[in-house]
């Protein structure tokens, strides 16, 4: 019997081997032939684990196979260059190695040998380009190339990398590569000298580009189509909400889709019985896995978070406030699929948008000393006024402190509290967030599990602009408005009050808010 596959988390897809949407059906591929066949030089983008590699993979069987012409492709991956930095020698060499590594895996050994003569021939800062033009002249076919990872690169192996691209590109096709393809992260307008200098905009260095395309995420049909593949191999179903949830959480971005499938088939040990269908609570405890286990992939998501220009799109975002984010900035963030793709600015998934307050708050949530059963209450169920009664005094003593170890300083008292009430909620329920520009709030939704159903409590989060009673009025009824939306049975509003001018004292209170429905609590902080 065959190996079953599985959901496939790293490296490219392989389609004996991995559930899988076909690579090229996720682009215009007609399009994409046509620019080829047009030598056109173009970039591929899109944010990491995307299957970027995959489609390019796949793009370069095509066109062997003869899918725009007679042509010659070869694919090559630059990351390793990217160590070379400054050095242009260890950068060129690395380059030319790389490319003519995949070509021997084609039939094609001489580029080996013309490489190491354009480096002694031309220099550094001129043999790719050498070797280009005479791999060019020699082989039948004109040459495609598929240049993967190119962002990665920095410093001058970059900046030459794309002038001899240029300079090369009037000799195409007799004496150049008919049509290159730069792939990474980032669109090339954003390629960098070096992480802590401006974007290249002096020469131009690769204003031949003819077209910028983005590889999307799955939508929903994808979604679908991926996981019922797991059903055909094993007869294993996921249940219609289990589906929607996939979609919902993930917004289709496919490592997270293939992550979460992974962990609920494969990892944990209910979802091992295939018998079993997948249902939302299997769903939920697999991103709940994958948030914690900070897989490369989340971890890398961390460590952005803490780019200057990274950090002036997402603060505004968790404080609420108004943004003094560039365009450049938004467009970088974009690009690295943090946000959304389209207007208006938004983190990009609900995953994405529990992960980022928690890699932010991580060391707080480590150094807090909380036990979740300090505010159980004997029924078994989760004491939140309690809670909020203990952060209140939590924050009046050691706010200061707080506050000074954030990077994201604007919204330190809304992760302050996120990081506690997480510390609390997650040994036994969970916490949702929903924040954004200009929401001048944060909204937390604690459920706690009570028998078969759950406990639903609704923690609205505001800083202090204007007049408190404007404050209290309009949190109120964004309250009201969220939990009725939520099936909260209780509500509390925590108002922080960031003036240096006023005490403790006045500051702080709280009140039962005479509302209608469920109860709400204001807490003045």
């Amino acid at each position: 019997m065959a190996p079953v596959r599985f959901f496939n988390t790293e490296g490219p897809v392989r389609a004996e081997k991995h559930y899988s949407i076909p690579p090229l059906s996720r682009l215009d591929l007609e399009s994409l032939l046509t620019l080829v066949r047009r030598e056109k030089y173009f970039v591929l983008h899109a944010p990491r684990q995307t299957g970027k590699t995959s489609a390019l993979l796949a793009l370069r069987d095509a066109l062997d196979e003869g899918a725009a012409g007679d042509l010659r492709c070869v694919y090559a991956n630059l990351e390793e260059a990217q160590a070379a930095r400054e050095d242009l020698a260890l950068g060129a060499w690395t380059i030319l190695s790389q490319i003519a590594r995949q070509a021997s895996l084609l039939g094609d050994a001489t580029f080996l040998d013309i490489g190491r003569k354009a480096l002694v021939d031309a220099g550094p800062a001129g043999a790719i380009g050498e070797a280009l033009t005479r791999w060019s002249t020699a082989v039948r076919r004109p040459l495609v190339l598929l240049l993967d990872e190119v962002d990665a690169l920095v410093g001058d192996t970059l900046l030459a990398l794309l002038r001899q691209l240029r300079t090369g590109y009037p000799q195409r096709p007799r004496a150049f590569p008919q049509s290159v393809v730069l792939c990474g992260v980032r669109d090339v307008r954003d390629y960098r000298t070096h992480r802590d200098q401006p974007v290249l905009t002096s020469g131009s260095p690769f204003n031949i580009r003819a077209e910028s395309l983005r590889l999307g995420d799955f939508d929903q049909e994808e979604i679908a189509g991926l996981l019922a593949q797991h059903t055909e191999e094993t007869g294993q179903r996921f249940m219609p909400d289990a589906v929607e949830t996939v979609c919902e959480q993930t917004r289709g971005q496919p490592w997270l889709v293939n992550a979460l499938a992974y962990q609920a088939c494969f990892r944990n040990p209910a979802g091992l019985d295939r018998s079993r269908p997948i249902t939302v609570g299997d769903i939920r405890d697999a991103r709940e896995e994958i948030i914690q286990r900070r897989d490369t992939h989340i971890d890398q998501l961390g460590a952005k978070l803490r780019e200057d220009r990274v950090r002036r799109v997402v603060e505004p975002l968790l404080s609420g406030g108004d943004s003094r984010a560039s365009g450049l900035d938004l467009q970088y963030v974009r690009d690295l699929g943090l946000i959304a793709a389209d207007a208006p600015t938004r983190i990009a998934n609900p995953i994405y948008r529990e992960v980022v307050p928690r890699e932010l708050t991580w060391i707080a949530q480590q150094e807090l000393d909380l036990q979740t059963i300090w505010y159980v209450d004997e029924d078994g169920g989760l004491d939140v006024p309690k809670l909020l009664s203990r952060f209140r005094e939590f924050f009046r003593e050691h706010s200061e402190h707080w506050m000074g170890r954030f990077e994201y300083a604007e919204a330190g008292p809304q992760l302050l509290l996120q990081a506690y009430c997480h510390r609390v909620v997650n040994g036994g329920g969970r916490v949702d967030r929903e924040y954004g520009l200009g929401r001048r709030r944060t909204d937390l939704l604690l459920s706690w599990p009570r028998g078969d159903d759950w406990s639903r409590f609704v923690i609205e989060c505001k800083v202090l602009y204007g007049s408190r009673e404007a404050t209290e009025r309009q949190g109120l009824e964004q309250t009201a408005a969220y939990m009725d939306r939520c099936g909260a049975e209780a509500g509390h509003l925590v108002i922080f009050d960031r003036s240096e001018d006023r005490s403790w004292e006045e500051k702080i209170y709280r009140k039962e808010a005479g509302t209608e429905g469920a109860p709400i609590t204001v807490w003045g902080v």
